[in-house]
């Protein structure tokens, strides 16, 4: 799929072939749309989006994503790359939203469309096992109760933070934004940032401009320290196709 999780692939395809281990073999709708795609041929964004709509699929309506790798020393905190962006069109689902906040917020948060809203009660519940949720808004007055989940929201990516202005005063603009296709993105451990950009069943233009507007936000958060290009490479993918590498200066 994306640069990130094919050299992946390619590393635990290497350890099971040296212990002598089955590998999965591909679909036949994979082995299909891969003949479809010139593995060293750098797509304009427009030519893979109109690719990518082009290759066989499977019967769901897949995810469209983009995987990037980052040209930056992750043993250097400083490096670390953490930010959101509000796609144009959405990302073709609808997303839950918890909020943690003070009683007197609770309304305002509702209102505004919060699927589930609570302070120390919604904490409880969810350090209990409950993950019913997409995305999670905190006050900042919550956060030092909010921290004890740290172990169950940040590993997913749900941790609320100022940097993604998910830590918030403002729970209106905040959960109409989320709810309307905000995404949140931060590198990995290797550098690489993989997002959901949209449906399969968007328009190509559509894609087009949620993509730009995703690679957009990305380019502003590289470090003062990176020299030479921020964006090593780009990958574009839907749930079940080959990656389809894209020009990092679209």
């Amino acid at each position: 799929m994306g640069a990130c999780l094919r050299q992946a692939g390619i590393l635990s395809t290497a350890i099971a072939v040296s212990k002598g281990l089955k590998t999965m073999e591909r679909s036949k709708r994979y082995r299909q749309a891969a003949a479809g795609v010139e593995k060293k041929k750098e797509y304009s964004l427009e030519e893979a989006v109109a690719l990518l709509k082009s290759l066989p699929h499977a019967k769901f309506d897949e995810t469209v994503e983009i995987a990037c790798s980052l040209n930056l020393d992750m043993k250097k905190t400083e490096q670390a790359v953490r930010g959101s962006v509000s796609l144009p069109h959405g990302i073709g689902k609808t997303v839950t939203v918890a909020v943690f906040c003070e009683p007197e917020k609770e309304e305002e948060a509702r209102n505004a469309g919060a699927d589930y809203v609570g302070s120390t009660d919604l904490i409880d519940k969810i350090a209990a096992g409950w993950m019913e949720f997409d995305n999670c808004i905190a006050t900042p007055s919550m956060m030092s109760k909010v921290s004890r989940l740290g172990k169950l929201l940040g590993p997913r990516g749900l941790m609320p933070s100022a940097k993604t202005g998910s830590v918030t005063e403002n729970l209106e603009r905040a959960v109409k934004e989320t709810k309307q296709g905000k995404i949140d993105f931060k590198t990995d451990k290797s550098g690489c940032i993989q997002v959901g950009i949209g449906k399969l069943s968007f328009g190509e233009a559509q894609i087009v401009e949620n993509a730009r507007t995703f690679i957009e936000a990305l380019s502003v958060q590289s470090p003062a320290a990176v020299k030479g290009n921020f964006v090593k490479s780009l990958y574009l993918s839907s749930t079940m196709s080959p990656g389809l590498r894209v020009s990092a200066g679209v």
